[in-house]
């Protein structure tokens, strides 16, 4: 037997803890941002997170609520997408913490900055992987902001990368779950997509 769920007559805390449950697991964008003023640099994570556009290259993520990742964005126009790798869990879930906007996360939290090539905002230095953004577009719906940003420019550890391909053993996700749950790397399946021609063929050979 199911359970149903009508949104409409469910309230908002309820839903978004079912929605959070089951849409798993969810990358994590580690996002750096700084304020109009150049002073301070936020850093927060965000897991509605994900490639919006190959060509240009343009990621996105949600901003539920308006939180300080939103305000700097809406004023600079940039933010930088740090990789969320496991060895840095409790720091990536210490700058949850709902800071005031003219604290550091990196200084309150411990994180040590590196500048960027492109953009303002600095890149965290224990991140593997880091995707320098200006913002392309945002998109409001409903209780959230949707940020699309271009990808101008993306590094990656060399300690990461095996014949060229960052490596996803070596890079190891974090990921968020429902509740305070988190998600590490488990393992890796491979299997190859079959084109429709082989598919028929093999079809046919049954």
């Amino acid at each position: 037997m199911r359970i149903d769920f009508d949104p409409s007559c469910t309230d908002r805390g309820t839903f978004y803890r079912l929605l959070t449950a089951v849409v798993v697991p969810r990358p994590i964008a580690w996002i750096s941002t700084v304020t109009p003023d150049g002073e301070t640099a936020n850093l927060a994570p965000h897991s509605f997170f994900t490639i919006a556009c190959v060509s240009p290259p343009v990621v996105q993520f949600t901003s539920v609520g308006r939180k300080d990742s939103l305000r700097n964005i809406e004023e600079t126009g940039s933010f930088v997408v740090n990789f969320a790798p496991e060895h840095l869990f409790e720091q990536i879930n210490a700058t949850a913490t709902d800071f005031p906007r003219g604290v550091s996360e990196f200084a309150a939290v411990g994180v040590e900055p590196e500048p960027s090539l492109k953009v303002k905002p600095p890149r965290v230095a224990g991140s593997p992987v880091a995707l320098e953004c200006e913002l392309h577009s945002t998109v409001l719906l409903g209780d959230s902001t949707v940020v699309f940003g271009r990808v101008v420019h993306a590094v990656v550890d060399e300690d990461v990368m095996t014949d060229g391909h960052p490596e996803v053993t070596r890079l190891r996700p974090l990921t968020r779950l429902g509740k305070d749950e988190w998600g590490a790397f488990g393992g890796v399946r491979e299997i190859s997509r079959v084109p429709y021609a082989q598919w028929q063929e093999d079809r046919s050979a049954r």
